[in-house]
């Protein structure tokens, strides 16, 4: 399928009245569209998937389109999407420990590369920290400085290891057994067909 084709499928999948913060609705997409602008297009439709869940198919075709494009953080932030959509959305307060204080002497990549480890609070059989693995993406910026603070998402390599976490509950970041950041749980949204806990 081209790109164009893709956007329009994908388009159809938003409801007529949803709208972002700035009133782009998807009568605005299919503008772009006809004026064959796909890259704008696939922009506001990324923003759209922002204001309330949408389904899978939305977010793999906005994945394939930014691949055709060859838009690679697009692609990018559209797999991790497909991800969050399958898996649910755990968002944080990410704060570095300074250069001078930690082994991590250059900043983090924000899109999603680094896969860190994280004490959550599981524990071995010997009740020693059991570290979990989840990829980083940091939002609103390409990367964050040693010492720096940022709003990030985790995708957990295993997500059933991670279904306790709450909102204010405190989690730290490792990229050996000493901790390299410390983050506030500010999000945990369950996939719409995740088991209770």
């Amino acid at each position: 399928m081209d790109v164009p084709k893709l956007l329009e499928a994908a388009s159809l999948l938003v409801p007529e009245e949803i709208a972002t913060e700035n009133d782009i609705m998807v009568n605005d997409v299919w503008g772009y569209l006809t004026q064959d602008e796909w890259e704008v297009a696939l922009g506001l439709l990324e923003e759209l998937g922002d204001v309330r869940p949408l389904p899978l198919s939305f977010w793999e075709l906005l994945a394939t389109a930014a691949e055709q494009l060859r838009l690679e953080k697009s692609a990018a932030w559209c797999h991790w999407r497909c991800y969050e959509t399958r898996n649910g959305i755990i968002r944080a307060d990410l704060t570095l420990r300074p250069a001078a204080e930690a082994r991590r002497q250059t900043p983090i990549p924000g899109a999603g590369i680094l896969r860190p480890m994280w004490d959550i609070g599981n524990r071995t059989a010997t009740g020693e920290a059991a570290l979990n693995i989840a990829r980083l993406w940091v939002e609103f910026t390409p990367f964050l400085e040693p010492g720096g603070r940022s709003s990030v998402r985790l995708a957990p390599l295993d997500p059933s290891q991670w279904r306790h976490l709450r909102p204010g509950q405190v989690i730290t970041m490792h990229e050996d057994r000493s901790v390299a950041g410390t983050a506030i749980v500010l999000e945990v949204q369950r996939p719409l067909s995740a088991p209770a806990v």
